[in-house]
């Protein structure tokens, strides 16, 4: 791994800065307009524009990667994001907020594209698992040290936009002055609905949900611990102590995914965890809470790779990018929709009513993820396939798919091709039509 590292050190920097910066202004964000006494529903409307604007910008990062290159498009969407969160100190318009939140998504959906494509085109076949592991390592890493910012900050002011300003503009200098080659650009893979709604409906659901709750955590858990009597100081210790356990849990969860049955193993984490949300709800007690919260990120945290892994069990190598497309929409509408209602809930039954409406929410897998359930007739013969630690808060792009090790390198780059080769037809059958007889 150490080697790993170094091989990879500019892009896994510019991640740590580009995460650093997203989680310190999110939960900012959250805690100066609860401190404000903005309602909640504002609150999570933002983090709903946000996550809308990471899925739409998968498209846009296409295009724009395809028109000018990956360092251009980086530069760009770091410059987008750094005038964005610039805007966030000029007004204190939450309508305007709104529309900033969405640009950021947008741009920083591009730079992970970015980012990933580039890893891919780096790595050697051998190195890619411990790059991906790399990859996963420094994005919870910069989640969780944007939260800690707020120990050493904890009087919420302009410092902390400059901060993350200074983030996403340096983060944008280790990619300006590579003096590697650009990455071969790769195309949109396409979306395969109905066959991955028939084919892995539990884990679908299972992604749909850890998405609504990611989603609502991101978004609102700031304001809740806020709300219960937590200072920005000992908010920032919530938040991290819940990322930090989502990172530990990965290994122990991985190492258990390969040996039981990851249906019955996402079916447990449900119980356990819809448990945990009604405690949490329940309990106002600092100390008990940190525990808790700890407790609810290994939880929590560890339902996306999970539903990652037994999706892959049931899909065959060829149809591996095409699920990563799938699974990121889906976990993108769940996290669009979670901070959405979560607010809503928040709003007309008081900031408790957050952990009720999670705990509601992974009820749903205790009742419709069953083993029974499970009939095995698409299960591919490599299965169990080797579990990955996956941060599962759309911190990654479709093209994730190509530094995945589950994934053939070359079933990657067919596929892009196949999708580039049918969006180039219309236009090669137009000049023909055009072309003087």
């Amino acid at each position: 791994m150490p080697s790993t590292f170094t091989s990879f050190s500019s892009l896994y920097f510019s991640t740590l800065l580009m995460l650093l910066g997203s989680g310190l202004l999110s939960t900012y964000l959250g805690l100066r307009l609860s401190a404000a006494n903005v309602s909640e529903i504002w609150i999570g409307v933002l983090m709903t524009a946000y996550y809308v604007g990471l899925v739409m910008g998968a498209s846009v990062g296409h295009r724009l990667i395809a028109q000018v290159g990956h360092i251009r498009a980086f530069v760009a969407s770091a410059g987008i994001v750094t005038a964005s969160v610039l805007g966030h100190a000029l007004t204190s318009s939450v309508e305007v907020w709104l529309v900033l939140r969405w640009l950021v998504g947008v741009a920083m959906m591009c730079q992970y594209m970015v980012l990933e494509s580039w890893l891919n085109e780096q790595a050697e076949s051998h190195q890619r698992g411990r790059v991906f592991a790399g990859y996963m390592l420094v994005t919870f890493l910069g989640l969780g040290l944007g939260q800690l910012v707020l120990t050493l900050m904890p009087e919420l002011s302009v410092r902390h936009i400059i901060l993350v300003a200074m983030c996403f503009s340096l983060c944008l200098v280790p990619v300006a002055v590579t003096r590697r080659l650009h990455p071969a650009p790769l195309h949109p893979a396409p979306l395969e609905i109905r066959l991955f709604v028939k084919r892995i409906p539990q884990a679908l659901s299972t992604i749909g949900v850890a998405g609504l709750l990611l989603g609502a955590f991101y978004g609102l858990a700031p304001a809740y611990a806020s709300s219960v009597g937590l200072d920005t100081e000992h908010v920032g210790v919530f938040m991290a102590i819940t990322i930090g356990a989502g990172l530990v849990a990965q290994w122990p969860a991985g190492w258990l995914s390969d040996r039981l049955d990851r249906s019955r193993m996402i079916q447990v984490n449900a119980i356990v965890l819809t448990t945990v949300s009604l405690l949490i709800a329940l309990v106002a007690w600092p100390q008990l809470l940190l525990l808790l919260t700890g407790i609810f990120g290994l939880l929590a945290f560890t339902l996306y790779p999970l539903a990652v892994a037994l999706a892959n069990d049931h899909v065959e190598q060829e149809e591996r990018v095409l699920l990563s497309a799938m699974l990121l929409v889906t976990f993108g509408l769940g996290a669009s929709a979670g901070p959405l209602l979560g607010s809503v809930l928040m709003k007309f039954g008081g900031a408790p009513m957050l952990y009720v409406f999670m705990a509601c929410s992974s009820l749903l897998l205790v009742i419709f993820v069953r083993p029974e359930r499970v009939t095995g007739e698409h299960l591919v013969e490599e299965a169990p396939i080797q579990f990955m630690p996956a941060a599962g808060n759309l911190a990654s792009s479709p093209l994730a798919a190509a530094i995945d090790p589950r994934v053939d390198e070359q079933v990657v780059i067919d596929q892009m091709q196949e999708e580039a080769d049918v969006q180039d037809r219309p236009v090669a059958e137009e000049d023909d039509d055009h072309r003087p007889g």
